[in-house]
């Protein structure tokens, strides 16, 4: 599984095909895209890529991981083709800083996709209505090496909370984050992810819950972490009995390693566009692909070249 000191968990039958243990991801012949956990939109999205990539002359499996840190290794050591990935931890690769221990990973991306909420999820009796009040409980920060993990460490940092001391911490995905909360386990997950996501809807439906506000972070999140983070605001509908609240945005990026196929980049992402429609019918998030974003990259992270090709010929 390349350099990595750690194994993220591939799955291998979500929307098409199977592999074997001794198979590498994607099986003989195909492409892999490394998506994320269960419950999760980047998992719903990307299996709904691969089966549109697979329908359209270039075979694919989407792979259940841990999501970005993991999927940017994935893609750097070549075990996946394309991964999604948050901003954020999309700069901390190709600059080698935090998760990735110095080593910048030769990355680029075929575009932005969609914005992903930073969601603080509580239930509402719990008098919970801060980060600061996470003091003390039981606190899922995300399955580990996730995007989720590393805004929900910063988050803690930013409140003044040292994450390992002053939260009893849980890695947990948004699935098993939300059966822990309704269950009494836990008392409060950090999420992040694409509106609406499956497994808070669920647990809206069946418990009364509160996201925190969490606008009044980002002056300090930019301040030690760069403009990657902007605000945002869920709105109300969005989740079952669960008001409007400000909150925090980062952009979604697919990303690929940088000595990919020109040609393949480009017929990568206009074949995205072309059936944008298509995936919108699988997750709401795909309506959010729109030419004029997708080619709008934080620095230091750069497009693809094929990426490129395609966005100059879609403006013409």
């Amino acid at each position: 599984m390349g350099r990595r000191g750690l194994v993220p968990v591939l799955g291998c039958a979500l929307v098409l095909g199977s592999c074997s243990l001794e198979d590498p991801p994607g099986g003989e012949g195909r492409m892999s895209i490394a998506t994320g956990g269960s419950g999760g939109v980047y998992q719903v999205y990307g299996g709904g890529v691969a089966e549109m990539l697979s329908a359209n002359g270039h075979p694919t499996t989407a792979e259940t991981t841990s999501a970005s840190v993991d999927n940017l290794f994935l893609v750097a050591d070549g075990d996946s083709e394309v991964a999604f990935s948050l901003a954020d931890t999309a700069i901390d690769a190709v600059e080698g800083k935090d998760s990735f221990g110095g080593e910048q990973l030769p990355l680029r991306a075929l575009g932005t996709l969609y914005s992903n909420f930073t969601h603080v999820v509580a239930l509402k009796s719990s008098g919970i209505t801060r980060i600061e009040d996470l003091e003390g409980k039981k606190v899922s920060i995300g399955a580990p090496n996730s995007g989720t993990e590393v805004i929900g460490l910063r988050l803690m940092e930013v409140a003044g909370l040292d994450p390992d001391k002053d939260v009893r911490k849980r890695s947990l995905g948004v699935g098993e984050s939300a059966a822990a909360l309704r269950e009494g386990s836990l008392d409060a997950f950090v999420w992040s992810g694409g509106l609406p996501t499956g497994a808070i809807t669920d647990l809206a439906t069946t418990d009364d819950i509160v996201l925190l506000p969490l606008d009044s972070y980002l002056p300090k999140l930019n301040e030690r972490y760069g403009e990657a983070y902007v605000e945002a605001e869920v709105e109300e509908g969005e989740y079952p009995n669960v008001p409007a609240v400000k909150t925090i945005s980062v952009p979604n990026l697919l990303m690929v390693r940088e000595d990919m196929d020109a040609t393949l980049a480009h017929d990568l992402i206009k074949l995205m566009f072309d059936h944008k429609a298509e995936l919108a019918e699988i997750h709401p998030s795909a309506e959010k692909l729109t030419i004029e974003d997708a080619q709008k990259v934080v620095e230091p992270v750069q497009l693809h070249e094929g990426a490129e090709q395609y966005y100059a010929e879609a403006t013409q």
